[in-house]
């Protein structure tokens, strides 16, 4: 299905919770002189112009990325990523989003390597087009499939450096998404165990998508779920009122960064008194809760301009 185009959301609530995860566990990665892979199965157009035609005619950064822009002192875990919006804007005002894989490659070494699948055939060559001006050296260890990333994962796995995190982001435009995640990251564990699995799922009013929480909960495995509601889930049943992440052998580091960032990131990107967050992480195969909060108080719309703290 080639309707959607994540260029409509960029910034949105969604991408804050998933972008600021992916810059901490690549942060954590870096800290060994070792390489590793990063693979990206649903990459999308990779950057996103936010006054251009499709994210300018939704404005959806307005309920995420705006609402941080400017604030003293935010929480580490938002600071690096704020610091790594901005590294992509150096003017001072933020007009373009960097989708995951440029983030990868703006956080990884030249030893690593990033391996990026778009099936949609305008967003794949978007992608190309954006990471063509990232450079040279950026080049060689870039390589891009215009494939379904849900087969094409499983023919990387086990990366060569046996270190990688592996990005799962389908947009569950197809209900068949939510089963399609669940056996790439039974297959892709079979393969490769130690790896670092993220997978990002929508708060939408389906069935199939409070299944796939509960499976995934179910993995034995060691596993973080982080997730963000922003507003009451719309009578209709329609739209999206948050978005979790679920991690599979997390960095200890990130569990004690989103116990900070999830209270703080509840108040500032809640829209009504339904605003919570919820924390919760496998011990042994038993999950154990992290406090839930509500975040009545929306915050004013900042100026889109980047802090540098």
């Amino acid at each position: 299905m080639f309707s959607y185009r994540h260029a409509f959301h960029a910034g949105n609530h969604a991408d804050v919770l998933k972008h600021a995860i992916l810059v901490q566990i690549l942060d954590y990665y870096n800290r060994k002189d070792t390489p590793y892979w990063v693979v990206d199965t649903h990459a999308g157009g990779g950057l996103y112009a936010l006054n251009g035609e499709w994210a300018g005619t939704t404005d959806e950064v307005s309920t995420g990325l705006d609402r941080l822009l400017g604030e003293a002192s935010p929480p580490e875990l938002i600071a690096r990523y704020l610091q790594a919006i901005a590294d992509f804007n150096p003017s001072g005002r933020v007009d373009v989003y960097p989708g995951s894989p440029c983030l990868a490659l703006h956080a990884m070494r030249a030893q690593d390597r990033l391996r990026l699948f778009e099936l949609h055939p305008t967003e794949s060559q978007v992608l190309a087009d954006a990471l063509a001006h990232q450079g040279r050296a950026a080049q060689r260890q870039i390589q891009i499939a215009q494939e379904d990333g849900f087969h094409g994962l499983l023919r990387l796995l086990p990366p060569p450096p046996r270190r990688g995190v592996i990005l799962i982001d389908p947009s569950y435009e197809d209900k068949q998404d939510y089963r399609h995640v669940l056996q790439a990251l039974r297959e892709g564990l079979q393969r490769f165990s130690q790896g670092c699995y993220l997978i990002w799922y929508p708060q939408v009013q389906r069935l199939q998508a409070h299944e796939m929480v509960r499976s995934l909960e179910r993995f034995p495995v060691q596993w973080l779920h982080a997730s963000l509601t922003v507003c009451k889930p719309a009578a209709e049943g329609l739209g999206m009122h948050g978005s979790g992440m679920f991690i599979v052998n997390p960095p200890w580091t990130l569990r004690p960064e989103l116990e900070a960032a999830l209270p703080w990131l509840a108040k500032r990107l809640g829209q009504d008194d339904h605003a919570r967050f919820t924390l919760t992480w496998s011990s042994d195969s038993v999950a154990r809760p992290a406090n839930t909060t509500a975040a009545s108080q929306r915050p004013e719309r900042q100026n889109r301009s980047p802090s540098r703290k």
